[in-house]
């Protein structure tokens, strides 16, 4: 039986450039889908999956999204005397327990190898997730529990997969493949980034991973990979090569890439949809839209 996985790593370090100029002054994690910022939805995830610890590797410009999870005394108590007890609800599961979170400075932009690396004192010798909070996802049951529950058959590490078109292979870490075994699928290597024409498959990792702590190891000697980054893709190849077992999971649910001005937008709108209390002002909103986009066609 494998350790069970109670630390999750979410490197949050990135400037967001392609959110400017919002994110001139408010990190890329707090900007709101709905009504909570994308860090959130992360969270809850990450909860449902019985993760107890939470390690944040942020950089400068990031206070904000360290304040989002603290108390406020004096707005729960101007909820308490209005009667809102939904919201103060609400309020309450944004709060982190003392001790519970942890934020760690990456202080250059070395990649997500060197992110995850960054946390490597606080992971010690025990199996650990990473979480990207860009990568939003939609399913009955959160995708990182069904990885948990994957991960407690097959040991060893287990990055979350999905079929991409191929000719968008080149924007993702490919799996190579040796075994498939419909829902997981054994790794035989892993290739950042490929060259169009070059992917091994079209099965690509995105933003979550069950990782043995020996993936560490591999990132202390890491060199620059795709992009002049560290590339933690890297350091999973050699794991892989070191005959440690490394899984796919194909997770059910829908992915939105929220670290894209389009993909957030359709986040938007499938979230929104989901929500009884908005569901038909923006259905009627969007069939408004769509005909007036026809008539002028």
């Amino acid at each position: 039986m494998p350790k069970p996985v109670t630390k999750a790593i979410f490197p949050v370090a990135g400037m967001g450039t392609r959110f400017l100029p919002a994110t001139k002054s408010v990190p890329k994690e707090i900007m709101t889908l709905v009504d909570r910022p994308l860090v959130q939805y992360a969270i809850d995830e990450a909860r449902a999956a019985g993760i107890e610890e939470f390690i944040f590797v942020t950089a400068r410009g990031k206070s904000a999204l360290e304040d989002y999870f603290d108390h406020s005394p004096e707005l729960e108590q101007k909820l308490i005397d209005s009667g809102k007890d939904d919201l103060l609800a609400e309020l309450r599961h944004t709060y982190m327990d003392s001790g519970q979170i942890a934020y760690i400075r990456q202080h250059k932009a070395m990649g997500l190898g060197h992110a995850v690396w960054c946390a490597r004192r606080l992971i010690g010798d025990e199996p650990f997730a990473v979480m990207l909070p860009d990568d939003v996802i939609a399913a009955e049951k959160p995708c990182l529990q069904q990885m948990v529950e994957a991960y407690a058959e097959t040991g060893g590490s287990v990055v979350a997969a999905m079929e991409v078109a191929p000719e968008k292979t080149k924007s993702y870490g490919i799996l190579d493949v040796s075994e498939d075994n419909g829902t997981t699928v054994k790794v035989k290597g892993m290739v950042e980034k490929p060259a169009e024409g070059t992917a091994p498959s079209n099965l690509a990792v995105i933003g979550r991973y069950i990782l043995s702590p020996n993936i560490m190891s591999h990132l202390d000697n890491a060199k620059e990979g795709a992009g002049g980054e560290i590339q933690l893709t890297d350091a999973i190849a050699k794991e892989i090569s070191s005959g440690e077992g490394v899984h796919g999971f194909r997770f059910a649910g829908e992915r939105y890439d929220c670290g894209s001005k389009s993909g957030f937008l359709q986040a938007t709108v499938a979230f929104g949809m989901a929500r009884p209390d908005l569901r038909d002002d923006l259905l009627d909103f969007l069939s408004d839209i769509t005909a007036i986009q026809a008539a002028a066609q």
